[in-house]
């Protein structure tokens, strides 16, 4: 799996969470098609934070990105 093209889905994301204050990072790719990801910012300590993960970061890769099986915070 491309990490340009998830890099690339991330970038329709990053506005909404800079705008309050926060980012995602890419970490790394595993070939099972799990993404991990570091929230940063006010999103890394947010209590929504599991539910900005699952139903805009996870939905939208999954969306964009064929392959993607799942998206974890570390």
């Amino acid at each position: 799996m491309e990490k340009q093209a998830i890099e690339k889905a991330l970038d329709t994301i990053r506005p909404g969470l800079r705008a309050d204050g926060g980012d995602v990072v890419l970490m790394d790719v595993s070939d099972s098609g799990q993404v991990l990801v570091k929230l940063t910012g006010s999103c890394g300590g947010c209590p929504f934070s599991t539910m900005t993960l699952k139903n805009s970061i996870e939905a939208t890769l999954k969306k964009m990105v064929p392959g993607v099986t799942s998206v974890v915070s570390v």
